[in-house]
């Protein structure tokens, strides 16, 4: 190739710097994430009404799981790059959130615990909630992603292929001063990491299509592929970034991502749920297959309202063998189990048998089981 070619090729090709990092008075990189977590919202709220859930109640948990996930990012950040961004008295530029800088391993991180505690208290199943909410994470990372274009940060090494980026020189002297030549351009890692978040995205949507997983593994897939989409990222960057034992932190913190997700997603056995697999093969409605995962209203009469006793081949609550004095007044107990249960208190059986056909009703109620 020419040089004249070369340089026409790259002149065609080259994503130009942004023009401009704001509309009116609204900052591009702000828009881009509340762009991603409406997105987000809106599938995760599709998958969990498809599956038989409510869909209100995603939108609910999002309340309190997206600020979390917000200044968890933050905190993330600023303690991650304290030294090179804050130190020697510029601490106050740590709350200048709107120049950029979220650390997204903090943002999944405390968004998650915080989704995790308002999730258990709505709906039977926190993990098949993480598995309707797996891809709908990384697609608003991925949208989010483009807010680093227009402030002009997280690009990688120099490179002449065709989709490098160019970044203002103003830009460049900050970051590398006397490092880089006029019109060097770079690889857009943030780039980079959209796609690649998109593509996982993609892969666990059309992965749910063909098999049924245990509660949470696809979850913990979206956990083990992010951390390995972003080990390959950080080995691009060149931005300032703090550095443990030769290596950038956030390069430890993916490792440790990706032995977590996988950890999880191996734990207890296989994965894959073989006989819901087979049957949602067989054409089975999704919604029917996580009824129990799902809906409260869906859970057998005393079932226990927590996802740990609703999973299959795990303990299951049984109204008719559980210790007397532990019974939930919601339960409905047999007439039969009544009366023994009558008899080992040594009470009279008349008594317990005359309770049965009155005070049992009121008893037993209408109230199906809730959220402990």
């Amino acid at each position: 190739m020419t040089p004249a070619i070369a340089t026409l090729s790259h002149f065609l090709a080259a994503i130009p710097a942004p023009p401009s990092d704001s509309i009116g008075p609204f900052r591009l990189y702000g828009l881009m994430i509340a762009l991603g977590v409406l997105a987000a919202v809106t599938l995760a709220q599709r998958r969990w009404s498809s599956w038989g859930g409510d869909e209100d109640a995603v939108v609910t948990i999002a309340i309190w799981a997206v600020p979390a996930g917000l200044i968890g990012a933050r905190l993330y950040h600023v303690i991650t790059d304290w030294n090179s961004l804050y130190s020697d008295g510029r601490w106050a530029d740590a709350f200048k959130i709107w120049n950029g800088g979220l650390g997204i391993p903090g943002g999944v991180l405390l968004g998650a615990l915080v989704g995790i505690l308002v999730a258990r208290r709505m709906v039977p199943s926190w993990r098949r909630l993480g598995d309707a909410v797996a891809p709908a994470i990384p697609l608003a990372q991925a949208i989010g992603r483009l807010g680093n274009y227009f402030n002009q940060e997280l690009y990688g090494r120099a490179t002449e292929l065709p989709w490098a980026l160019q970044v203002d020189a103003v830009v460049i002297q900050r970051d590398h001063p006397g490092e880089f030549a006029a019109g060097t351009t770079f690889h857009p890692t943030f780039l980079y990491e959209a796609l690649w978040n998109l593509a996982l995205a993609g892969l666990i949507i059309w992965g749910g299509r063909k098999l049924v997983l245990k509660p949470g593994r696809w979850f913990a897939l979206y956990i083990a592929g992010y951390g390995l989409g972003r080990l390959w990222v950080e080995s691009l960057r060149i931005d300032p970034a703090t550095v443990l034992m030769g290596m950038r932190v956030n390069i430890w913190m993916s490792l440790v991502i990706i032995a977590g997700g996988l950890l999880w997603f191996i734990w207890g056995g296989g994965p894959v749920d073989r006989e819901r697999t087979e049957l949602l093969k067989a054409g089975a409605d999704p919604a029917e297959l996580f009824a129990t995962e799902t809906s409260f209203d869906a859970l057998e009469p005393g079932a226990a309202g927590r996802d740990d006793a609703i999973h299959p081949g795990e303990d299951s609550a049984n109204p008719a063998e559980a210790d007397p004095d532990d019974a939930d007044p919601d339960e409905v107990v047999e007439d039969g189990a009544d009366s023994d249960r009558d008899d080992s208190d040594g009470r009279d059986p008349d008594d317990a048998d005359s309770g049965s056909t009155g005070g049992s009703a009121d008893a037993v109620g209408e109230s199906g089981p809730q959220p402990d």
